[in-house]
This record gives structure tokens, sequence and C-alpha cells, in this order.
């Protein structure tokens, strides 16, 4: 439940929210909302469905976090439906009616600590792309629509749309290799 250095709330609070309290199940809610929305805004295409994604998350959190098995699991339960619901707006936005729900499974503890070590730091160097290279980037390489679907969906020319994906792949790279970053003008 410790992403970045921050607790949500004690394994206490947790287990009494999972037990019905409604004063801990509210003070859980709240304490989640800054790190949901901050997940959310890496993962989501616009402003709004990272909010709209956050909420959504909160909500099942509220109302289904007595089902949650292990409090330590926390973190990793809410990331999963926060993009999930990001992954669902995307495909709305794009009009592809499979929206299926994608909670992947893991094959060990181990496995599920590496994946979210590397998610956070992938999803850390996107974060840190502008906001169109960013918004190209997961509409073109992680949801996987035509490069012309992205640039109508977006406003920009295919050019337009290619510079930026190849501007964002290089920046992803070199931010995942440690590499500095090469300012250059447009970028």
């Amino acid at each position: 439940m410790d992403v970045a250095g921050q607790r949500w709330a004690s394994e206490q609070l947790v287990k009494a929210a999972q037990g019905g309290d409604l004063k801990s199940i509210t003070a859980v809610v709240h304490g989640a909302h800054p790190h949901v929305r901050r997940f959310a805004e890496q993962l989501c295409a616009s402003s709004q469905d990272a909010e709209d994604a956050a909420q959504e998350a909160l909500i099942v959190l509220y109302r289904k976090i007595g089902t949650l098995r292990a409090s330590a699991a926390l973190a990793s339960w809410m990331f999963r439906i926060v993009r999930h619901e990001c992954l669902r707006r995307a495909r709305r936005l794009l009009g592809d009616e499979e929206a299926g729900a994608d909670f992947g499974a893991v094959a060990s503890a181990e496995d599920e600590v590496l994946k979210r070590l590397d998610a956070e730091r992938v999803a850390r160097v996107i974060r840190a792309l502008p906001d169109v290279q960013r918004r190209v980037l997961i509409m073109r390489d992680v949801l996987g629509h035509p490069g012309q679907t992205v640039a109508g969906r977006l406003g920009l020319s295919v050019p337009a749309m290619k510079s930026q994906l190849h501007r964002a792949r290089t920046a992803v790279r070199r931010g995942l290799h440690g590499e500095p970053e090469d300012v250059t003008p447009g970028s």
C-alpha cells in the first residue's frame, strides 16, 4: 500500500473499512483520491477522462471495499480499476465497442511486484511527456489504434501525429534508459 513513499491508510483503518465502518470507508476513499487521480492522469487520454476514471474507481472502492481480501492489496486493486476505466473510456472515445474487463491475472506475488514497479517507472516517464505526445502515445501504442484515427481524434495531420509519436517514443526510450533529454524546439 506504500506508493511513492506515502501510505494511503493504516492497515487498521483499511480493515475497519472492510468491516463496514462508514467513517473508515470515508477516510480510506478520501486518502486514496490524490493517488488514484495522479495515476489516472498518467493513463487517460484527457483530464476529463482522468477525473471521471478516478471518480469511478473511488465509487467502486466505496461500494466494494468489503470484498477486498487483503488490506495490503488496496493500491494494486485501485490501480487495476483505474487502468480498466481509462482503457474503457478511451475505447468508447474512439468508437470501439470492445470494452471488456482486463484485470490481468498474475502468476505470483513476486510477478505482481515486478510488474507494478515497471508500470510505475513507465507511467512516470509517460507522465513527463507533453500533453499531445502523451495522448498520441497512449492512443497509438497502448490502445493500438491506427495512426489516421489517432490523428483525426486529436485534430492533427497524419504527419504531425507521426512526428509527435516519434518524439514521444524517443523520450520514453531515453527516460527508461536514464539518458538525458534532448530538448529540441517543438517537442
